[in-house]
């Protein structure tokens, strides 16, 4: 257990990586909450999907999301629905993007983020650019990456859908893309993350050892 000198740890990284498990591993050994901040973009983008809004239409996708309610915990309620297992289909993995690169859908889920740690005081967030754009004064910063073979092989365990590990490849691929490319808070490449945070490779490693590094850290 940390002696409490921690109180806001940021993980990054893309699609894949093992952040969501990272993250859940750290916040037990802290005792304190998770926010998976890409939960909140995907609910977006499911909702938009559920009222026919076209997620390219930024304005309409940014009134959705000002009006929103969203909860994101052990599970993830969209307006009081389990949208839990919804947001992570493939549907929502194509659109996601097209949500995510929304300048104003950022501002209004980073302010969001924002508040969640404020009113804690303490915590693990995952996401794409928690380190250098959303809480860039953490006290522990991690960028998690791997190979894309790797990234997609976890992707389709995790997944009840049915695709194929080379579909997931092909999807991850595209979202890297986007992802790195958008004006807004494009996700960092491995030699541009917060100057501060620890980068660590999970291809070939189990999540224990991924979590020794990380506890190292702390």
């Amino acid at each position: 257990m940390s002696d409490g000198s921690v109180l806001v740890v940021a993980i990054d990284g893309p699609a894949g990586a093992g952040k969501s498990t990272l993250a859940q591993a750290v916040a037990e050994h802290l005792g304190v909450e998770r926010l998976d901040t890409g939960a909140m973009y995907r609910a977006v983008a499911w909702s938009a999907l559920q009222r026919g809004i076209d997620v390219t239409d930024s304005e309409a996708v940014a009134a959705l999301a000002r009006d929103t309610t969203i909860e994101v915990g052990e599970r993830v309620l969209v307006d009081g629905h389990d949208a839990t297992e919804a947001i992570r289909s493939a549907a929502v993995d194509a659109a996601v993007s097209a949500v995510a690169a929304n300048p104003a859908v950022r501002a209004v889920l980073v302010a969001r983020q924002r508040t969640w740690v404020a009113e804690r005081g303490r915590g693990v967030v995952e996401g794409r650019d928690i380190g250098t754009v959303v809480l860039p004064d953490a006290d522990v910063k991690i960028y998690l990456t791997a190979a894309t073979e790797t990234r997609a092989r976890r992707r389709a365990r995790e997944r009840a859908d049915g695709r194929s590990v080379e579909a997931v490849h092909d999807a991850l691929v595209r979202r890297d893309r986007l992802d790195s490319s958008r004006s807004d808070s494009p996700l960092p490449s491995p030699e541009a993350v917060a100057a501060d945070a620890k980068v660590i490779d999970s291809t070939g490693k189990s999540s224990r050892d991924v979590l020794a590094e990380v506890l190292a850290c702390l």
